[in-house]
């Protein structure tokens, strides 16, 4: 049967007010109208469906089970209108974001501060991941966005936003102080244990990228799996290591750890929004991507 879903509708207020003239009323129409449009129904179902009296109208057996079926439809329907309404006015939603350790400390967590302040309706879920894990994800289509640092290598159908820079800055623990008043040639660093995260990371991609460009071999002694690792184990005297700036200053001042000059000048790094361009963005998270991108105006 091709039923107009109209019909249904009316069926479901007239039976659930019992009378003709107050669904009318509520769907904005006229008695009569609504009277052929049950009569309709009727003839395609080919059944009665209510039984009219003074005391307005009775469901038939056939119609109680239709309407046990029909309730439960318009009800599901209008649910999901309604939720629908609260995402276009952000009042709900969800936002997942695959976001690496560097990206989340030096800039997601205050958009994220500010975008909860305005929408604390919407829930957040970030997923930790590495950048090759977060690019993964959201080709995937298991976040909505990635917030990374480089390098990303980004290819179709990932588009790359660079939002902010930071800087790697070379540090030791206590035992590696009389470094401090030195400056160290890269090749100088051969010659002392060195921390990094693993391999499959962008941040040794991107050492061993810096390493290779002044003909050398990257080879770190030691393997953290998060940046916030390396900060205990750079305390701990078990190398030197490399600390984005928004991790090695704040311990630096406090004294826990050492910043070492380099002759060699590290390159800057960027912190980036990725999208994927195949997969729409949810109204919730079209809002987190302008908020980001309005803070890479704010940093410009």
């Amino acid at each position: 049967m091709n039923i107009n879903y109209d019909y249904y509708r009316i069926f479901y207020y007239v039976a659930k007010y019992g009378n003709f003239t107050q669904a009318a009323n509520i769907l904005l129409n006229n008695q009569p109208n609504i009277t052929r449009s049950i009569k309709k129904l009727e003839n395609e179902l080919g059944c009665t469906l209510f039984v009219r009296s003074n005391r307005g109208a009775t469901l038939t057996p056939e119609g109680e089970k239709l309407f046990a079926h029909v309730s439960v439809a318009v009800e599901q329907l209008r649910a999901g209108e309604e939720e629908l309404s609260r995402d276009k006015s952000l009042q709900s939603g969800t936002v997942t974001v695959g976001v690496s350790e560097t990206a989340l400390h030096g800039l997601l967590l205050s958009v994220l501060n500010k975008f909860r302040s305005k929408y604390p309706g919407i829930r957040i879920r970030l997923s930790n991941h590495s950048t090759p894990q977060a690019m993964s994800a959201l080709r995937n289509g298991r976040v909505d966005l990635a917030v990374v640092t480089t390098p990303t290598d980004v290819s179709n159908p990932l588009h790359e936003y660079r939002l902010t820079t930071f800087r790697e800055i070379l540090v030791c623990g206590k035992d590696f102080s009389h470094l401090q008043n030195k400056v160290l040639q890269l090749k100088d660093l051969t010659k002392f244990p060195l921390i990094c995260l693993g391999k499959e990371t962008k941040t040794n991609e991107f050492f061993s990228r810096f390493f290779m460009s002044h003909g050398l071999v990257f080879l770190p002694d030691m393997e953290a799996a998060t940046t916030d690792q390396i900060l205990p184990m750079v305390r701990n005297n078990l190398g030197l290591g490399f600390l984005p700036d928004i991790f090695a200053e704040p311990a630096i001042e406090m004294g826990a750890i050492y910043g070492l000059k380099l002759q060699e000048k590290i390159p800057k790094r960027d912190i980036c929004l990725l999208k994927n361009t195949e997969r729409p963005l949810s109204i919730a998270a079209k809002e987190l991507e302008k908020m980001l991108l309005q803070e890479k105006t704010l940093l410009e």
